[in-house]
């Protein structure tokens, strides 16, 4: 017996073969992009050492691609991107924000756990 409650996806598509390119170019394009956004974090934390001079913009550079890839995710796979200007700033507006204070906190603490672990430490 074969229930007719499920509906096949693949056959019930409706849209013309021009929609279907168009969807399939922004898959790949936003494929795309975070690969190479991943890929860029991975090249730069492998090559550039902790201790080089060049570690802080390094680090700051991690903070900035992470939070445009997590807004990006946001905008695409949520499809908030299709929504009004206010919609979606209502929504990522206070998650940057929120983002932001615990990068500066993170920072704040670190640094005082280091100057604490310098003085009394070692």
């Amino acid at each position: 017996m074969e229930r007719d409650d499920i509906i096949e996806y693949s056959l019930d598509a409706h849209h013309s073969e021009e929609a279907g390119v168009k969807i399939r170019k922004k898959i790949i394009f936003v494929t795309v992009l975070l690969t190479v956004i991943t890929i860029v974090e991975v090249v730069l934390g492998a090559l550039i050492k902790q201790d080089s001079a060049a570690w802080p913009v390094v680090k700051w550079s991690f903070i900035i691609m992470t939070l445009f890839k997590a807004g990006y995710i946001v905008l695409v796979f949520m499809h908030l991107g299709d929504e009004r200007k206010a919609l979606k700033y209502s929504i990522l507006v206070p998650y940057f924000i929120f983002i932001i204070y615990l990068i500066f906190i993170l920072l704040v603490e670190g640094t005082a756990v280091g100057e604490t672990l310098r003085i009394y430490g070692s």
